[in-house]
C-alpha cells in the first residue's frame, strides 16, 4: 500500500531542467529510488514535466509538505502520481479537498469515516449521508480534508477497508471543479464517468439531490 504513495509527479519544469536538475532538488527530501524528466522522443526536448519516486512515503509527504517548490525559476506543481489507466483522465490532476466514499454498511458512522481516514491528513467534516424522509443510511459518504493531497492519497489506494467492510474512495468535484478540469456532465441524471451510473453499485445518487457534487472520479 505505502509504495504507491511514494511516487510525486512533477509538473510545469523549466524546458531546460534535466533529470540531475530534478533529482537534485528533490533528494532534499529523502533517498529517491527513480527520477526522470520525460522527454519528447520525436522533438528531442523536455515535455515539462516528471517523476520522483522516494523510498518510503514518509519522504514523499516531506516533499509534499515543503511546498511550494521554485526549481530553475519554474514554480512547479507536486502531485501524487497515478495509475497509468488513470492518468489519461483530466479529472485526475484535479485538485479537490472531498472524497466519496461508496459500498458504506449499516455499522459505518461518520465517527468511524473520521477515525481511519485522518491517517491521511487533516479532516473538516466527515459524513454518511442518510435519506432525508426515512433516515436510512444510503450506502456512502464524505470527507471533507483540509488538504487536496490528503484527498489524493486516499484516491490513489482506492480501496479501503473500514470496520471489515471494502470500500471504494473517489474524487468528489463540484460543478465549478468539473468544469475547470475539463469534464463534461449535465444536471438532473445519473453520474455516469466510470461509476457504474449514480454513485456505483446502484447507489442512486442524482445531481437534483446533491447539486453541490456533480461528478466522481
Amino acid at each position: 500500500m505505502e509504495n504507491q504513495l511514494c511516487k510525486l509527479f512533477i509538473g510545469g519544469l523549466n524546458v531546460h531542467t534535466t533529470d540531475g536538475g530534478l533529482r537534485k532538488h528533490f533528494e532534499q527530501y529523502g533517498q529517491l529510488t527513480d527520477c526522470v524528466v520525460v522527454q519528447n522522443q520525436q522533438l528531442q526536448r523536455s515535455r515539462c514535466f516528471g517523476f520522483v519516486t522516494y523510498a518510503t512515503a514518509d519522504e514523499a509527504d516531506a516533499a509534499m509538505s515543503a511546498r511550494p517548490h521554485a526549481l530553475d525559476g519554474n514554480n512547479v506543481e507536486l502531485k501524487r502520481a497515478v495509475a497509468r489507466e488513470d492518468a489519461g483522465k483530466p479529472e485526475a490532476l484535479a485538485k479537490v479537498k472531498k472524497i466519496f466514499i461508496g459500498g458504506l454498511k449499516e455499522d459505518i458512522e461518520d465517527g468511524h469515516l473520521n477515525e481511519y481516514f485522518s491517517q491521511f491528513g487533516t479532516i473538516e467534516k466527515a459524513e454518511v449521508i442518510s435519506d432525508n424522509q426515512t433516515g436510512k443510511k444510503r450506502g456512502f459518504g464524505f470527507v471533507y480534508f483540509e488538504d487536496y493531497d490528503s484527498a489524493d492519497k486516499a484516491v490513489v489506494l482506492k480501496f479501503h477497508h473500514i470496520n471489515g467492510h471494502k470500500v471504494e474512495v473517489k474524487k468528489a468535484l463540484t460543478k465549478q471543479e468539473m468544469q475547470a478540469a475539463g469534464t463534461r456532465g449535465g444536471r438532473g441524471g445519473r453520474f455516469q464517468n466510470g461509476y457504474g451510473g449514480g454513485y456505483g453499485g446502484g447507489y442512486g445518487v442524482n445531481c437534483s439531490e446533491l447539486d453541490d457534487v456533480l461528478f466522481c472520479i
